[in-house]
């Protein structure tokens, strides 16, 4: 019913396959029935039934085919539960029967200790450690380690926030192409059964403060886009997904943001919308050209982009708290201060947890705590809240929904499950013997949470 392993970084193969009890033939049937795609499925319905990306198929946070568990517990509807090796921050991302995430493994002993004027000495947050960086595959039915891979092993340049990671940055994949980016460790593309296509050495990030680095890839088309915002010269970079030969560049007057892009469509065009501090800027993805901009957030934009009815929702909360709309139709220049920006919100916004659009609402947590508002996507009013959510605080994972439900996890180990468009209705308190940063994945039947172990969470 549930199964619990640890896996060491050297050896891919020590695993404990709960399924691997069945029969051959039966382990085949189980398989099929849990992962069959309808023969006449389009790429955009078969990437709806799985965790392709940072939040998740469609950019929103949403599984709009999930029906995850309700209630949990370390003794109840945990199908497995894998120990990792190393620490990592980011969110596992489900394509198929798998699961895909990153890590990085301390190994040695400590270092010399780091000079006093080294960047980020100051709140004694520099690793001492070197350390491994590691992409890994496990198995949805039982856990199973399917492969890793070593990509490399360095002592990192900066340190990072204490309550971060050295793998914070989601992997990507659209069934075909797996792509994990390690920032300042550079950018991999593999094939699902890990075999290397190629890879990127962008050069080295400086973080403001040394509090690292966490923005994901994303794979649009034939393209690859890679936001890389930093204190030195910062840049957009998009890549074919194919080679990873350089498709285009555009520099960027912007200091570090840990935002990840999205692409829409809009009016036939595609663009690559990206938040920061100076501005948002909606880039065209064939050409790079800056198609509009908009100034209006904070210092230390982490929260992600997202869209619904042709807007898109920024939002930050560091030395102050914004959030504006923006309507894409008529998005020309500098739109800063005009009616494009449809409505702006100036209480209780988001600081690390992305925002959540489901259907006509849009949900976010004040800054890094458990206070929720939901607003009207078109109108800005509010809906609910803001409240205090009873049972969750300091909150990095950014909420998800699926099957009318918001899921909300914390680093505490709990997760709330409320009700979508009835926030103040609990339907569910969970907890966990773990600590969650990265946030929730959903696939299918099954929540996956992400700390110390891996936990798939399925109806038993």
């Amino acid at each position: 019913r549930s199964v619990s392993h640890t896996v060491s970084p050297e050896s891919p193969e020590s695993t404990f396959p709960l399924l691997m009890k069945l029969e051959p033939l039966a382990r085949f049937f189980a398989v099929c029935f849990l992962f069959a795609l309808p023969a006449s499925a389009g790429p955009g319905e078969v990437a709806d039934r799985y965790w392709p990306q940072w939040r998740g198929p469609r950019a929103n946070g949403v599984s709009p085919l999930g029906t995850p568990p309700l209630q949990w517990s370390e003794n109840k509807n945990v199908r497995w539960k894998l120990r990792l090796p190393g620490i990592g921050h980011s969110t596992p991302i489900i394509w198929g029967d798998r699961v895909f995430l990153t890590t990085a493994v301390p190994y040695g002993d400590p270092v010399a200790a780091v000079p006093e004027n080294a960047p980020g000495a100051h709140d004694n947050r520099l690793s001492t450690r070197n350390h491994k960086f590691v992409v890994l595959a496990v198995g949805r039915v039982d856990g199973q380690m399917i492969w890793q891979r070593t990509v490399r092993k360095e002592l990192p340049h900066e340190g990072g926030h204490f309550t971060g990671s050295l793998a914070s940055n989601s992997p990507v994949t659209d069934g075909e192409h797996l792509v994990a980016f390690f920032g300042s460790r550079g950018l991999y593309s593999f094939n699902l059964d890990g075999e290397p296509q190629w890879e990127k050495d962008l050069g080295r990030m400086q973080t403001l403060h040394a509090h690292g680095e966490g923005s994901s890839p994303v794979l649009s088309g034939e393209a690859l886009i890679v936001n890389w915002d930093h204190q030195g010269q910062s840049f957009v970079f998009v890549f074919d997904k194919r080679t990873g030969a350089p498709l285009w560049k555009v520099a960027r007057s912007e200091v570090t943001s840990w935002s990840t892009p999205l692409v829409i469509e809009h009016a036939g065009k595609r663009q690559v919308i990206v938040s920061a501090t100076g501005r948002v800027r909606g880039y065209d993805l064939a050409t790079g050209d800056v198609i509009w901009e908009c100034g209006g957030l904070s210092r230390n934009v982490v929260a992600s982009p997202v869209s619904a009815n042709g807007m898109v929702y920024v939002a930050s909360s560091y030395d102050r708290q914004a959030m504006m709309a923006i309507r894409l139709e008529g998005a020309r220049g500098d739109i800063t201060g005009t009616d494009q920006v449809v409505w702006t919100h100036n209480r209780y916004t988001p600081y690390v947890p992305s925002p959540l659009v489901y259907g006509p609402t849009l949900y976010f947590l004040r800054h890094n705590q458990g206070i929720l508002s939901c607003l009207d996507t078109k109108t800005g009013q509010t809906q609910h809240g803001p409240f205090r959510l009873a049972g969750i605080s300091h909150v990095f994972a950014s909420p998800v929904g699926a099957a009318n439900r918001v899921y909300l996890t914390d680093r505490n180990g709990t997760t709330l499950v409320v009700k979508h468009g009835d926030p103040h209705k609990l339907l569910a308190r969970n907890r966990l013997d773990d600590s969650f940063s990265a946030s929730p994945a959903i696939a299918g039947g099954e929540l996956y949470l992400r700390g110390q172990n891996l936990y798939c969470i399925a109806e038993e």
